[in-house]
């Protein structure tokens, strides 16, 4: 069995290290050589093999390498719980060697992805996104590249602290991925840089669409992160990076985008971040939210105009479910908090997780939907 998987993992491109067993000479070697995956043949079941699974997910520098273990139907059986603690798959000896083929490069997939992706979003993080774009421009085949930018997000952080501001940030993935399944591709990407910074890549024909619903929705919603008195003024008190107090606008959306087509002279992701950069300055002397492509100038075109979006007035009549159960206190902010998590981790809609924690029922939020219908603008998307 050794052989025969050496031989097909070789031919199939990976390099093979086979090693016997032996507790803490095989960590240090795994240590060492840093492997994709681990493939451990489970050969008796014995304590000191599970144990050594088990090793693997505790080292910090071992724990996010996939394991995947080969044992007996009958052993399986008798230690199914004990492989759970250190196991990612297994196969039923003898393998098929196309099964385990298939099984490491999920595994590897899987790995990758947990790596790269945000914990907070779940959305893939800057080097799953660099990977994509470099593949983007080895097809050579024409996309926009949209770099978002959050505004006054740290402010925001500081004055309503980290649990109110990891709403934000989920607000906004939400709204990213509403849009991009409304007037997107199906193949579209959407990245979570880090902090407050997004990126979204679709085709030249849909960005212009994307980018003026993604900062209406947010522009709409995300002002009702804030506490009344501050969505009524418009702003929140705070220090800024010299400790002098102002008066700091509410969050806004700066997207910048560069548009790779045919006969463009971006060639890299050197140049392609370099013109994201110089937009993204740009927009950062507006106040309000705003998105700016650019399509095939070496230099910024200072008469190609931003597209502004013009902040809603605090007497706007728009209003989200949850801010209409809440003045109706229909349901608590605690209540609402707890729903929220659920709509924007699991993508349930905001409506049915109320409902699934027993928070509200049909007719109340039916009621809701009724006070709200005339009030939504046909161009935004938003699930409620």
């Amino acid at each position: 069995l050794k052989d025969i998987l050496d031989f097909c993992l070789d031919g199939w491109g990976y390099e093979v290290y086979l090693r016997d067993f032996s507790r803490s000479h095989s960590i240090e070697h795994i240590k060492k050589v840093s492997p994709a995956v681990v493939v451990i043949d489970i050969q008796s079941a014995r304590k000191e093999q599970l144990d050594f699974c088990r090793l693997l997910k505790k080292d910090f520098t071992t724990a996010f390498i996939p394991v995947i273990t080969l044992i007996n139907k009958r052993q399986l059986r008798a230690q199914l719980l004990n492989l759970k603690q250190g196991v990612d798959d297994y196969l039923i000896k003898p393998p098929d060697p196309l099964d385990l083929r298939i099984r490491i490069e999920m595994a590897v997939r899987r790995a990758q992805h947990s790596i790269y992706a945000s914990s907070l979003t779940g959305l893939p993080g800057g080097k799953i996104l660099e990977d994509v774009l470099k593949e983007k421009h080895k097809q050579g085949t024409p996309f926009s590249f949209a770099y978002v930018d959050i505004d006054n997000f740290k402010y925001f952080n500081d004055t309503y602290g980290y649990h109110r501001g990891d709403g934000a940030i989920l607000q906004t993935t939400r709204i990213l991925q509403n849009t991009l399944e409304k007037w997107g591709n199906s193949d579209d990407f959407i990245s979570h840089i880090g902090g407050d910074d997004f990126a979204f890549i679709t085709t030249l024909d849909k960005y212009e669409r994307m980018c003026h619903n993604i900062i209406e929705a947010f522009d709409r919603i995300i002002p009702f992160h804030y506490s009344e008195s501050a969505r009524l003024q418009g702003f929140i008190v705070a220090r800024d990076r010299t400790r002098k107090v102002k008066n700091i606008p509410l969050m806004s959306l700066s997207i910048s985008v560069v548009n790779r087509e045919y006969t463009s002279p971006i060639q890299s992701l050197l140049q392609m971040n370099e013109k994201i950069a110089e937009i993204k300055r740009y927009l950062k002397t507006i106040p309000e939210s705003a998105f700016m492509a650019d399509r095939r100038d070496t230099k910024l075109d200072q008469n190609k105009k931003p597209h502004i979006h013009k902040k809603n007035s605090p007497d706007d009549p728009y209003k989200p479910l949850g801010q209409i159960l809440l003045e109706r206190k229909t349901i608590s902010y605690e209540q609402l908090d707890e729903a929220l998590s659920m709509h924007w981790q699991r993508g349930i809609i905001l409506g049915e997780a109320l409902k699934e924690l027993g928070f509200t029922d049909q007719e109340e939020i039916q009621q809701a939907l009724k006070v709200q219908k005339d009030k939504i603008p046909e161009s935004i998307f938003q699930k409620q």
